[in-house]
This record gives structure tokens, C-alpha cells and sequence, in this order.
């Protein structure tokens, strides 16, 4: 028995199992710092949401190739049936969510897109209980209904309603953008749920190919960015944020219960709004940062009672 087969069936309790979650615990935390970035990256390239997406899939897809190549894992890549299936659809939409990302990132901010998007397990909560008649308890109702309260705080929408000010009809569209790029999400967490022997690194190796042979027209059509740092940034999109990062948050997911990955979840728009603020000075305001809080709690409370439940 090797280590990694070791540490997962050690006891809770026992050391193996309390250095498992430890690492479990600092990997998510670096995965979720990673990702926090990337909207400098995105910024800095100065490039539109398409071509930033293609250079996005195709580096992911070299990186990833190299991991699978270096852990002799190219078995994994291997579909049959629904996996197919899944892998191809999950692709299409992947590169649709990066793209309203993308858009929702240049029409508002960094910081409040990604919090935006992070709205996604509440809708994955509830489209479960229409799909699949999944049991929703009293306490994640009250989360959700929470989650909703705090995404208006966190978008900023609340505030501009108090002042009189509203918002810009771009600021709206972004606000709408990440919206949709978070019921994407849903739908393709979902997708991954029900894909049978398809593991989540094979699925993001997927979703990078089909994106990058979908796309391709792009920059053949547009023309490619003149070389310097927009190479270096857009190659930082694909190699840092989806190659090394999600094989991180990954093997983090993998240590650790459903509890703690739901808190460890809001490293990454945390990390997203700090970064906003000390790289271009755009701090969310006092009202945005308690809605911000609100989604943190009722993500807890639906995390917990999703390991509740599985544990029952």
C-alpha cells in the first residue's frame, strides 16, 4: 500500500488522517490564491474575452498533458458512452462560462464578478431538488434565501438602489454577465456529478481540448497578439490558472470533507477582491464586504449539511 492509498484509509482521528487534511487544507488555500489572480492576468494581456479563452484552453491543454504524461495517468483520457458525452458537452460549456467571465470581468470589476459567480452552489442546491427531487432542509433554504440577500449586498446593486444612483447599463450587463456565467457553472457541476469514470482533472483536460479546437477560428480570423507580455499573460491563464491550479485545488478536494471544501471554496473570490484592491485599487465598499460575509456563512451552513446528510 502506498501513501496516498494509506492516508485514505486512515481513520479519522489518527495522525495519517490529520496530516492528509492538513495538506488537504494548504493545497486549497494555494489553489484558491492561484485563481484569485487571474483577473490581473486577464487585464494586463489586454486582450477580448475570446481570445484570452482560446490561449486559456490551449495552454491548459499542454499543461495538463504534461501532468498526465509526467504521472503516466492517460488512462483517465480515455471515453466510452455517457463519459463521452459529458466530457464534449461539459467543454462547450466551460468555454461559455470563461467567456461570460471574461465579459463580466471588463464591464465591472474582479473582485465583484468572481464573487457573483460564486453564487453557484446554491443554484446547484436547488436545480437538484427540481431535477433529481434532492431533500432540501430547513437551514439550507434559510442559506440560500441568505446567499440571495448577500449577492445583492456584494454586487453593489443594494447600494446603488439606497443612493439613487443605480449603475451603469455596462455594469448591470456585467453584473448579469456573471450571473449566467454562475448558472453555467451549475449546470456543468452537475454534469460532472452524473459522469461516471471521469475523473475532475480528465474532465478539465476535456473541456481545454474542445475549447481550443472550438475557438481556434478566433485567432486565425482576428489575427494573434503581437509578441511580448501579452504571450507571457495570456500563457500565465492556461499554464497557472487551469494547468497547475486545478490540479492543487484538486488533490486538496480530494483530502478533505464536504465541509471544509464548501469554507475553503471562498479562498479564491476572497483572495479575487483583495487582489482588485492592492493591484488597482478597487476596494468594495462597506455594504459590498457584509454581503460578501453573508455568502461566506451560508456557504458554510450548505456545506455542512450536505456532509451531514451524507454521513446520516
Amino acid at each position: 500500500m502506498n501513501n496516498a492509498t494509506a492516508s485514505l484509509s486512515a481513520p479519522p482521528g489518527s495522525d495519517a488522517h490529520a496530516a492528509r487534511e492538513r495538506s488537504g487544507l494548504w493545497l486549497m488555500v494555494a489553489g484558491g490564491l492561484m485563481l484569485g489572480t487571474l483577473g490581473v492576468f486577464l487585464e494586463e494581456a489586454g486582450q477580448s474575452p475570446l481570445m484570452a479563452v482560446w490561449f486559456r484552453c490551449a495552454f491548459g491543454l499542454l499543461a495538463l498533458t504534461a501532468w498526465f504524461a509526467a504521472t503516466r495517468r492517460w488512462k483517465e483520457l480515455k471515453l466510452a458512452g455517457a463519459a463521452r458525452v459529458a466530457a464534449v458537452s461539459a467543454g462547450v460549456l466551460a468555454v461559455l462560462n470563461w467567456v461570460l467571465f471574461f465579459e463580466a470581468i471588463e464591464r465591472t470589476s474582479i473582485g465583484v464578478a468572481t464573487v457573483v459567480v460564486h453564487v453557484q452552489p446554491f443554484l446547484v442546491m436547488a436545480f437538484g431538488a427540481w431535477w433529481w427531487k434532492e431533500r432540501i432542509t430547513r437551514a439550507q433554504a434559510i442559506a440560500a434565501l441568505a446567499a440571495l440577500i448577500g449577492l445583492a449586498l456584494a454586487s453593489g446593486w443594494v447600494d446603488g438602489a439606497l443612493s439613487g444612483a443605480g449603475g451603469s447599463s455596462s455594469y448591470l450587463w456585467g453584473i448579469g454577465l456573471a450571473l449566467l456565467n454562475s448558472v453555467g457553472y451549475a449546470a456543468l457541476t452537475l454534469i460532472a456529478h452524473r459522469a461516471r469514470g471521469l475523473s475532475p482533472l480528465a474532465l478539465a483536460w476535456w473541456q481545454c481540448a474542445v475549447g481550443a479546437l472550438v475557438l481556434v477560428w478566433w485567432p486565425l480570423t482576428q489575427g494573434w497578439p503581437p509578441l511580448g507580455p501579452a504571450w507571457a499573460w495570456l500563457a500565465g491563464l492556461g499554464v497557472i490558472h487551469t494547468g497547475i491550479a486545478y490540479v492543487v485545488l484538486y488533490a486538496g478536494v480530494a483530502r478533505l470533507t464536504a465541509g471544509r471544501v464548501a469554507v475553503l471554496q471562498f479562498v479564491y473570490p476572497a483572495s479575487a477582491v483583495g487582489v482588485d484592491w492592492l493591484v488597482y485599487g478597487r476596494a468594495l465598499s462597506a455594504g459590498q464586504l457584509v454581503g460578501v460575509l453573508v455568502m461566506l456563512v451560508a456557504l458554510v451552513v450548505v456545506g455542512t449539511q450536505k456532509a451531514a446528510a451524507r454521513q446520516a
